[in-house]
């Protein structure tokens, strides 16, 4: 009779490896399944044909996701009849192969290309983690205040890239979880051409004494920057396009900043 055999004559190692090795392909199956739920269907580079799901395979499982604070639900990947918002793109290919730069067709602005670029995003204000809306003004968190120390913004005037006047900053947005100045609410009423109050992303400005410095756009483009509709918060999609709308004067703002240095 034997003895001190735990599997007999199974080779235990040869199963491990087996095992492990089915583990790994479900694994990397499963992973080709979840990392689609977002950005796809794909498209052809130079057609714009979408491309098919890959089979069952390749292809993720409807997941229903349940926002916080009622915000309601989001349903991944998107169903093909789900028509949703397109993002507007008005530009051109320069060249005909995949990867050719785009170039923008009318106003730079309203291209949706380059770093003006943004994607859809919810049409709800971000929240904390108490449900309150995130970014608003600072006078709605009277527990926030800018530091004795350093320069407030309120009240001193805003220049372009142009070095032109665009207005004055009327008011800052604050990130109530963060503490942090988001945005300045400059005032274009006193411009040529203004007469409205713009949101300016604060991560762009350059706040000094004597005024504030956004380089990213000329002062004559301050009067056509997105504003939230709600003048108590801001939403999402508005933030997308703020910042895409100035982020794209980095880039068409002014003819000399289109070509390389070299």
């Amino acid at each position: 009779m034997r003895q001190g055999y735990i599997v007999g004559t199974v080779d235990a190692a040869q199963l491990a490896l087996i095992a492990f090795v089915l583990f790994f392909i479900a694994l990397v199956f499963w992973l080709r399944r979840e990392d689609r739920r977002e950005g796809y269907p794909l498209e052809d580079a130079l057609t714009g044909r979408v491309d098919s799901n890959g089979g069952p395979l390749s292809t993720a499982s409807v997941k229903t996701f349940v926002l916080p604070f009622g915000m309601g639900t989001v349903v991944v990947p998107l169903p093909a009849s789900d028509n949703r918002e397109p993002v507007d793109i008005r530009a051109e290919r320069r060249e005909n192969f995949g990867g050719a730069p785009y170039s923008p067709i009318g106003d730079v602005f309203a291209a949706g290309v380059g770093p003006g670029a943004y994607a859809n995003r919810a049409r709800f204000a971000d929240r904390d983690a108490h449900g309150l809306p995130r970014i608003v003004p600072i006078g709605a968190v009277p527990q926030i205040s800018v530091a004795s120390a350093s320069t407030d913004p309120r009240g001193l005037p805003v220049y372009g890239a142009d070095g032109a006047r665009a207005g004055t900053v009327a008011d800052l947005w604050v990130d109530r979880a963060e503490h942090v100045i988001r945005y300045l609410a400059v005032d274009t009423g006193h411009v040529e051409g203004g007469g409205r109050t713009v949101l300016a992303p604060m991560a762009m400005a350059v706040v000094r004494r004597e005024g504030v410095i956004i380089s990213a756009i000329n002062a004559a483009d301050f009067a056509n920057a997105p504003f939230p509709e709600n003048p108590g918060e801001i939403t999402r999609y508005e933030e997308e396009r703020i910042v895409a709308y100035f982020g794209t004067g980095y880039l068409y703002a002014n003819a000399d900043r289109l070509e390389p240095l070299l």
